[in-house]
């Protein structure tokens, strides 16, 4: 599935976020935020707060709520968004974008900023009928996002490492208890 360059950027961004909540937290200082949007490549200007880090904190949750939803169920969740934030979608061009859509004003927090651009990006797949695309890690013990844009839609996992701990758990499964060597306790 080929999205656009900025629907892409927003669900990696937003996938990267919610994956930050969990354990261990990677936004736990100004500093680490501010390095994070670095990272993803954030346009927006930063206050570079305290209360912005902890309101960007709190929206944790919902991105991983809207990104791992049904289809049907994600349509309610981004009209929610965008109801709240009351955004007024308008075509924008900048020095680092050509025309695009923005949603927010431009002193709107930055927390209603990634919350819409996440319901944005999220319409294309709901109108693209992709929510398929967007997948929470089967490996056990994790509950990471991803955007699966391969070809035959199989990617089951967040990383490599996930895969092959899967794939060794497996392995290890199907051959059995291993017997213990003579001496060994």
């Amino acid at each position: 599935m080929v999205f656009t360059s900025e629907t892409a950027e927003a669900l990696e961004a937003a996938i990267a976020l919610a994956n930050s909540a969990l354990k261990p937290d990677a936004l736990t200082t100004v500093q680490a935020y501010m390095d994070f949007c670095q990272r993803i490549g954030c346009t927006a200007k930063l206050m570079g707060t305290r209360a912005e880090l902890e309101a960007v904190r709190a929206i944790r949750p919902r991105l991983h709520e809207l990104l791992s939803a049904e289809r049907d169920d994600a349509v309610d969740l981004v009209n929610g968004i965008l109801a709240e934030v009351r955004a007024h979608p308008r075509l924008v061009r900048n020095d680092a974008l050509d025309w695009h859509i923005r949603a927010v004003a431009d002193d709107d927090s930055m927390a209603s900023r990634i919350l819409v651009g996440t319901a944005m990006a999220t319409i294309d797949l709901i109108l693209a009928d992709e929510m398929g695309r967007m997948g929470v890690c089967n490996a056990m013990d994790c509950a990471r996002l991803f955007l699966d844009s391969s070809r035959n839609r199989s990617r089951r996992y967040c990383s490599t490492a996930c895969a092959n701990r899967a794939d060794v758990a497996a392995y290890r499964a199907r051959r059995g208890p291993r017997p213990l060597k003579d001496g060994a306790p």
